[in-house]
Order: structure tokens, then sequence, then C-alpha cells
């Protein structure tokens, strides 16, 4: 894959308030490794571990909250969002006390307790996470410890054996289900957390970039109404579409645009067509983003769209 390729994916695909800063990309795993391996010597007789930063846990630091402060600007002030600050610290539902100190993590996520003899695999899947990522951002430890912080916005979201629970409509039959392209490519850079091709850092990807010829016809992936069109400074030529369920996708990297604002269409529709590259360097940039409280919040595409997981 051409590095110009790999450049214009991460650009498009970072989400910067679910990075993990810090994370040495010298000391990750490939997805769906055993994470308890990593602790073995590295080439050279150095620990793996000795490479790691510490814990998230380990990097939590304190705020003493001062006279007219909200939750809001608290949060602001450390590049965070509000939720988190209250998964740590319940107790400012109630209210935010002046003088009080309240816990501040390096980075968005929550913390849990995780059951005894769970792995870094299986405690990543339950939170939608990856086992490398889990690793890292609790200190190299061979041992899931009872308690862990999950990097990440991915809570904000209803799950699906929630949503099933509370009669909201699973992804497995939202109105996002079709293929944006006219048939399966390769997938260039997958959704969620990946090492940046420049930085030594992990990044999450808030979609997939898929690999599409020049003029290649973009499909509508279910029926919506366009919510954008157009021109934008960081995805360059980009459709929206809002779906039913709070659903959203996103089709980006485009050099023409067939629809307009406040049209309707159906799955399979044509969009626009992919932007005039090279055969290696072009592409398409796809999201399924679900709306919340703090906004349009990524989603995993492959839930939705089956053929886009990784094979």
């Amino acid at each position: 894959m051409a590095i110009k390729s790999l450049l214009m994916a991460a650009s498009l695909g970072v989400a910067i308030w679910q990075m993990a800063p810090g994370l040495a990309a010298a000391g990750t795993l490939q997805a769906g490794d055993q994470a308890n391996r990593v602790a073995q010597a590295a080439p050279g007789g150095r620990d793996r571990t000795a490479v790691c930063p510490p814990s998230a846990l380990a990097r939590v630091t304190r705020h003493r909250i001062q006279s007219g402060e909200t939750l809001e600007a608290i949060a602001e002030q450390y590049n965070l969002v509000a939720p988190t600050l209250l998964r740590l610290n319940p107790s400012l539902q109630n209210g935010l006390p002046l003088g009080q100190e309240i816990l501040v993590p390096p980075f968005n996520g929550i913390v849990v307790t995780v059951p005894r003899g769970q792995t870094w695999e299986q405690v990543a899947n339950q939170y939608q996470s990856r086992a490398d990522v889990l690793f890292e951002s609790n200190g190299c430890q061979a041992t899931v410890p009872e308690r862990i912080f999950v990097p990440g916005l991915t809570w904000l979201t209803r799950g699906t054996a929630i949503a099933a629970a509370e009669g909201t409509p699973s992804p497995s039959s939202s109105p996002v289900r079709g293929y944006p392209l006219p048939q399966e490519t390769r997938i260039l850079t997958a959704y969620g957390w990946q090492p940046d091709p420049i930085e030594a850092r992990l990044v999450f990807n808030t979609g997939v970039t898929l690999a599409a010829p020049p003029g290649t016809a973009v499909i509508a992936a279910g029926d919506g109404t366009v919510a954008f069109a157009g021109q934008d400074g960081v995805y360059g030529n980009l459709v929206v579409i809002n779906h039913q369920q709070g659903l959203q996708t996103r089709y980006a990297n485009l050099a023409s645009v067939a629809v307009a604002v406040g049209q309707s269409v159906r799955q399979g529709n044509s969009l626009g067509t992919i932007a005039e590259e090279s055969a290696e360097t072009s592409f398409l940039f796809f999201e399924v983003r679900r709306n919340s409280d703090l906004g349009w919040i990524a989603q995993d595409p492959q839930d939705y769209i089956p053929a886009l997981a990784i094979r």
C-alpha cells in the first residue's frame, strides 16, 4: 500500500477525543495476539514491559474544583468529555462542591472491574477494544488486574445486547446494511485503534478505508436523508446520510457528489464517485456513527455490514 494512501487514510480517520497519548508502538501487539505473551523478553535482551508507559490508573491526577467551574469546562481543560469525569467521580452527579478534589484520567475512558482469570483478549471483546491497547494502557501486565482502564468512548453508546433488552433495534436489524461500493474490495485501514504511520503511538480510526479505482461509484449503505453534500476541510468531498434508529453514514474522498442536502436516498443509490488520484492511492473512507448526547459517535462498520470485517 502506498505511503500517500496511508497518510490520507490516517488524516481522515483519527478521532482526537479517543486517542490514547503515550502508547508506544514499540510495545504494541498485533491485533488478535494473546496479550499475556508480550511480557517475554524482546530482541536484544530488553523486557518489553520496560518500554511501556505507566498504566492509565497510575497517571490519574487530581483537580480541585474552583468557584464558577462547570463539569464541561473542567473536562475541556484536560481534553476530555464530561461523561468520563462523571464515571470516575460518581458524586459529581449531585453537583460540584467548591474545593473538592476530583480524579482526572490521562485520556477518555472508563474504569472497570474484571473477573479473575480473564485474558486481555476476552476483556477486549467485552468492551469492543483491542487486546494490545488494553495491555499498554494498563502498564503491560501479563495478568489482567482486577481494576483496569478501558480507553475510548464506545461505552457512550448502547451495545447490541443492551439495545435488544431495552427494545431498541440491534445493528443486525438496522437500516444500514448495504456495502458502500458496487462490489467488495480490499480494506486498507480498519476501524479502531491502529499504529500511526508517522508517529510512535496508537490512534483511533473512526471508519474503514476501502481500496477502489478512480471513478468507482459510491452507493448508499441504506435508506435515509442527505444531511451534508460537498467539500469538507478534513474529509474532502463528503456525503453524510442520516438514517433511522439514530444512525448516520459518511462517505469521504469523493471526486464528484451526485446528491443534495435534504434529498431522500434509497439503499444502492449512487452518491458520487471515487476521487481521481491513482490506482494505488484511490479509496473510499466510510464511517457509521450513532447519535448521542455528545454528538455522532463512531461505530464499528462491521457490526452493521459484515462484509467490512477483516478476514
